[in-house]
Parts: C-alpha cells; sequence; structure tokens
C-alpha cells in the first residue's frame, strides 16, 4: 500500500478539494484525508502510478508539491536535518565571508560545492583559508544580525519529540552555528566542524576530521545503532551534494529546496513547502503540530 500526499505552499494555501480529487479518481486511490486544509492532503494507493513523474512536473508547475511513499513505516523515530540552507535560511560560511569582504568568492565556492561540482573538503578549507584574520566577534553579528531560522522548523522538530523522536542536526559548517541553532529548534544534538581561532581571530583552519558527506552518513549510523534502530527509522532533509548520502541511505530522504542535481537523486523533492512538509509526509495533521 502507497501514500500519496499533495502539498501547497503554506504562504498560499491554494490546495483545492478538486484538484486533489481528480488526481485520486486518475490514480483510483482511496479516501482523500485532509491534514490542512488547503495546504495538504493524503489518499492511499495500491500500486504506484506509471506516470507519477508526469504528473508531478505537471503539478509542480502549478506551484504543488507531490510525494509517494509506502504507507507502512511512514512516521520516523529519527530526524536528521542539515542546517545550512535547510534549517536556517542563509549558508552561515557565505555570511561570515560576506563581512569579510570576500562574499562573493566564498559564494561561487559554496555554490559549485552545493553542486556537486567541487569536493566538499577541498572547497571547505578554500573558503575557510578566505576568513583568516576575521574577528570572531563577526561570528555574533551574524548570528543575531543576519541567521533566520527557516519556517516550519520549529513545529518539525517539537513535533517529532513529542512523539518520542530523536533529531540530530548534522552540518558540514561550524559549531559556533549549529550550537545556537540546535539550542533555537530544540534538537537533541548537533554534529558539525570546528571553527578555529586564536586570540579573537580566526585563523583560516577548519578542526580535523572535517565533518562532510561520509560523516553525515556515519552519523546516521551511529545515532540509529545507539537507539536499537536502522537507517529505516529515519526522516533525513537537506539541500547540498554533501547531504546526499544520508538521503539516499534514510527510509525518508526529502531534498527540500534542493540543487537540481541533489533533487534528481532523491524521490522525496519539496519545492514549494516548507519544513512542515516533512510531517505531512509522515502523516501528522495540523492539529497534531507543537509549536
Amino acid at each position: 500500500m502507497f501514500t500519496v500526499t499533495v502539498l501547497a505552499a503554506p504562504q498560499r494555501a491554494n490546495l483545492s478539494p478538486a484538484l486533489v480529487d481528480e488526481l485520486r479518481q486518475d490514480w483510483n486511490g482511496g479516501p482523500v484525508i485532509w491534514l490542512n486544509s488547503g495546504i495538504a492532503a493524503e489518499f492511499p494507493l495500491e500500486t504506484q502510478p506509471a506516470n507519477f513523474w508526469q504528473i508531478w512536473e505537471i503539478l509542480q508547475g502549478k506551484g504543488f508539491d507531490l510525494a509517494i511513499q509506502p504507507t507502512k513505516g511512514r512516521r520516523k523515530s529519527v530526524l536528521l536535518a542539515d542546517m545550512d540552507s535547510t534549517m536556517i535560511d542563509q549558508e552561515c560560511i557565505d555570511e561570515l565571508a560576506d563581512v569579510a569582504g570576500v562574499g562573493p568568492r566564498v559564494a561561487e565556492i559554496t555554490a559549485r560545492a552545493m553542486n556537486g561540482e567541487l569536493n566538499f573538503h577541498e572547497a571547505l578549507i578554500a573558503r575557510v583559508g578566505l576568513l583568516s584574520g576575521l574577528a570572531e566577534t563577526a561570528i555574533g553579528e551574524v548570528l543575531d544580525s543576519r541567521i533566520t531560522l527557516a519556517a516550519g522548523g520549529r513545529q518539525l522538530v517539537a513535533t517529532m519529540r513529542a512523539q518520542g523522536a530523536y533529531a540530530a542536526l548534522v552540518s558540514g559548517g561550524f559549531t559556533v552555528f549549529t550550537g545556537p541553532v540546535a539550542a533555537a529548534l530544540g534538537f537533541d544534538e548537533h554534529r558539525s566542524n570546528e571553527l578555529l581561532a586564536d586570540e579573537g581571530v580566526l585563523t583560516g583552519q577548519v578542526g580535523l576530521p572535517i565533518l562532510g558527506r561520509e560523516a553525515k552518513v556515519e552519523a546516521l549510523e551511529a545515532i540509529t545503532a545507539a537507539r536499537g534502530l536502522t537507517p529505516a527509522d529515519v526522516i533525513a532533509v537537506g539541500d547540498g551534494a554533501n547531504d546526499l548520502g544520508m538521503l539516499q541511505l534514510a527510509g525518508s530522504g526529502v531534498a527540500l529546496h534542493a540543487k537540481p542535481v541533489v533533487a534528481a537523486q532523491v524521490d522525496l523533492r519539496i519545492n514549494h513547502g516548507d519544513l512542515t512538509a516533512l510531517l505531512y509526509l509522515q502523516g501528522y495533521g495540523a492539529e497534531e503540530f507543537e509549536n
């Protein structure tokens, strides 16, 4: 048995019963369940439709997300999340670089690394090197004035934790950012890289070993093993090439507003919704959300 989920952007809330019912009838689905009026609906299917991706493309053009997944085991026991451009709206290293006066150079490297065009390890070292000499106080300035939490993040973490799930923030970024972000959003733990400084000034170096694509996979395996769980019990979310390993290993890997090269390799793609989409994908109704 499969479940089809149809989602609208929360700010538009323009998902109509007519659209959902037309899709249900075309695919001979079961009764529609509304998870949130105008925003999220689902219905069961016995078999996966052959034209799923064709319909997905059509709905994308109309501003809606569409997903299909096995119904059994949809609700997960672990949330594993990327931070930059996922749980927050920015790339922290790009913001630091902007303060340091090397914004365009670093942003270009970041974009290429997230698209999988550059080795993440080498790209991170190159970008951090350009921050050499920047005062550590810039970190606090960026956190206070430039970093915003992504929509739906608090509800996602709070709701899953209220249901007994474990939430981990696993980032290729830096502990000076993941610490405050994890605390603000209510994560159980955070894992990321260490940005090295000496006498209040960034050295242009990052602590080793660097947490990248492989380390995110290792984190997923370690977190589940420690709880007697398996990767099938995980819902993971990210947007960049260094997230692909964990997205493909997790029971539910969600590419959220992801780079095209990343989304193309992941079956659950959210391009219009926010982080609450991960709750709807698990079958949570809006009345079950925690704030």
